[in-house]
């Protein structure tokens, strides 16, 4: 998706919690070594009792409060989540709204899974875009993968799990006042794939039926069993190289364009990153790739979120410079943000 003129991000924030789990605790819980080594997290976010829709109230204050927005002026809110918000039934954007004194914003809610931050923001963008009277749109993310439901080291392969809220402030058509500008959105699918958290078990009548966590090592074996793990690391690569051409395309840029300074990674575990990403990336552009997740883990929803907040909070870019935010998520979907610095 082109966004000619570019929406503006006014604010990025990332929201954690004190809590930490330590690659000791994990190992004392019966986390294999190995595991420990190919994730290579010191140490994860943990929220403790702390709600995902209370980050995310948190995450999206520190960004309106950075902007100078009161939540009175936001014209929609989009939160998108991976794993329980706290509720059975119920509507944690509208919780988020009402928490932020957002009454006359539309609240939306974005479920894809792990690429639900970066589908939201593509959302929240094309409605500004499509939207004459709208000017400002909110996109949170947050996630709390605590027990009893959830292993944060153990429930996936590659991946560990970190708690967090973050929030994006999109402003209609981005400037020179914004912190970065929104230029080009790109996602690319392969539903074949949807069967690996899916696995052999039958549909259920309620979450959890089957087992008493979260284990997508469980339905990924299921599928790795009687598929082979060729066909899923030929979609990774077909679907990460597709992403990156489609998002640059739509940009108006190069490949080895110099203004490209740095692409910031999904924050997956370091053989992952190793193994699926970083020769691919590294093949096709000149610029620095970042690995923001040692410390965080993968969170959830955030990864694309959290990868804008850093490069707003250190300032990365000099300006006039660009960088690409990937993002991947289950089922399985690809996206590439393309962001740049404003000129002087």
């Amino acid at each position: 998706m082109r966004l000619h003129p570019p929406v503006g991000i006014a604010a990025a924030s990332l929201w954690l919690p004190d809590g930490r789990s330590t690659e000791q605790d994990a190992a004392a819980a019966g986390t294999r070594p190995a595991t420990l080594r190919d994730l290579a997290h010191p140490s994860l976010p943990d929220a403790g009792e702390l709600s995902a829709p209370e980050m995310a109230v948190l995450a999206g204050g520190e960004a309106l409060r950075a902007a100078g927005l009161p939540g009175d002026r936001l014209d929609l809110l989009c939160h998108a989540w991976m794993y329980y918000q706290g509720h059975d039934l119920w509507s944690p954007p509208h919780y988020i709204a009402s928490r932020l004194g957002a009454p006359g914003a539309y609240p939306l809610g974005v479920q894809q899974v792990c690429n639900g931050g970066t589908a939201a923001i593509e959302t929240a963008a094309a409605r500004l875009a499509a939207e004459p009277g709208w000017r400002h749109a909110l996109v949170t993310t947050a996630d709390r993968f605590g027990p009893p439901g959830f292993d944060r080291w153990n429930a996936d392969y590659g991946v560990a799990y970190g708690d967090a809220g973050t929030a994006v402030l999109l402003r209609a058509a981005g400037g020179p006042a914004d912190a970065l500008l929104l230029h080009a959105v790109a996602t690319v699918a392969a539903p074949e794939l949807e069967e690996m958290h899916r696995g052999s078990d039958p549909f259920a009548p309620a979450a959890r039926s089957h087992r008493d966590r979260v284990d997508m090592r469980a339905t990924k074996r299921a599928y790795l069993s009687g598929r082979g793990r060729e066909g899923f690391t030929a979609a990774n690569e077909r679907s990460v190289r597709a992403v990156l051409a489609r998002a640059l395309a739509d940009a108006g840029l190069d490949p080895l364009d110099k203004r490209i300074a740095c692409a910031v990674l999904p924050r997956f575990g370091a053989k992952t990153l190793r193994d699926s990403w970083i020769p691919l990336l590294s093949d096709a552009l000149d610029a620095e790739l970042l690995d923001w997740g040692r410390g965080t883990g993968h969170l959830g929803a955030g990864d694309a979120a959290a990868g804008l907040a850093g490069l707003v909070r250190g300032r990365v870019l000099d300006p006039g410079r660009y960088a690409l935010v990937f993002s991947a998520g289950a089922g399985f979907s690809w996206s590439c943000l393309v962001v740049q610095a404003p000129p002087d």
